[in-house]
């Protein structure tokens, strides 16, 4: 893999993981319509190690105290009786949040890659899925924020990331659609994906190591490890001001432009591949 090839698929990971706009359909159209090979295992699970690094990190000081309250631990001695009720609530309710979409990966993730990462599903799930975004965004009353969750919150926000194994869906773009619903306001329903994406994008890295190392044991690995380096740096650190950025967006903004992306996105992809499809005939 040529190391601008590298760089440019680096840097769409880390734009797509955490904006509403599906990581895994830009990847997929990226390659297609480039006519790049696949990236292989190896760099996919560098760019997740990218994208789990800067969430946890822009996150770190959230979960060390949710996960220290989780379990009864209290993070600080000034912290007052009310906050360490609520993150110790929210680890919980982040727990429960996380199972829907383990048992969705581990169940249909595989099939579903393999059967509906091609760019018509993909472009009718980047339309249908900014159709449901502009209905969300134009909801109104959106007032409660994340130390108001409860279990309701937690299972149908952790139901709708379960979605985001479908290529085109996005993670966080479900998930924000799914807080909204439940009356979050924008910021806070980003705020809520983003942790609730913490332990699946964890998951998704670390189940594909055992493969990794095996394959480099077995002298399969043909990507030099300058690469690997190269994609989870550049995901990671575009990552990182991608969350920034995106959080403070939603304070004062609408999610229309995403809206508009998407469903642009997909029809011009339909109109490339029924055109292309007819041309051929």
């Amino acid at each position: 893999m040529p190391i601008l090839h590298a760089i440019i698929l680096a840097v769409v990971q880390g734009l797509t993981e955490f904006l509403p706009i599906s990581s895994t359909a830009h990847l997929v159209l990226l390659s297609y319509f480039a006519g790049w090979p696949e990236q292989g295992l190896a760099f996919d699970v560098a760019l997740h190690v990218g994208t789990l690094a800067a969430v946890v990190l822009y996150f770190i000081r959230d979960w060390f105290e949710l996960a220290l309250a989780g379990f009864g631990i209290r993070p600080s001695p000034a912290m007052r009786d009310e906050d360490f009720s609520w993150k110790r609530r929210l680890f919980w309710l982040l727990v429960v949040g996380t199972i829907p979409g383990g048992i969705a990966g581990i169940l249909f993730e595989k099939t579903v890659e393999d059967t509906l990462s091609k760019p018509i599903p993909i472009a009718c799930a980047l339309i249908l899925v900014g159709l449901l975004m502009w209905w969300a965004d134009r909801l109104t009353n959106l007032d409660r924020h994340v130390k108001q969750s409860n279990l309701t919150d937690a299972l149908v926000v952790g139901t709708a990331q379960a979605f985001a194994i479908f290529p085109g869906v996005s993670r966080s773009g479900s998930t924000i659609i799914a807080g909204m619903w439940r009356r979050f306001t924008r910021e806070s329903a980003a705020r809520f994906s983003f942790l609730l994406s913490t332990p699946l994008i964890a998951g998704a890295a670390l189940k594909e190591v055992p493969k990794l190392i095996h394959e480099r044991h077995a002298g399969g690995l043909d990507l030099p490890m300058s690469t690997l380096l190269i994609g989870i740096v550049v995901s990671g650190l575009v990552g990182y001001a991608v969350i920034a950025f995106f959080l403070r967006y939603l304070q004062t903004r609408t999610l229309k432009v995403f809206v508009v992306y998407r469903i642009a996105l997909g029809i011009l992809v339909l109109l490339f591949v029924l055109l292309h499809l007819g041309s051929t005939r």
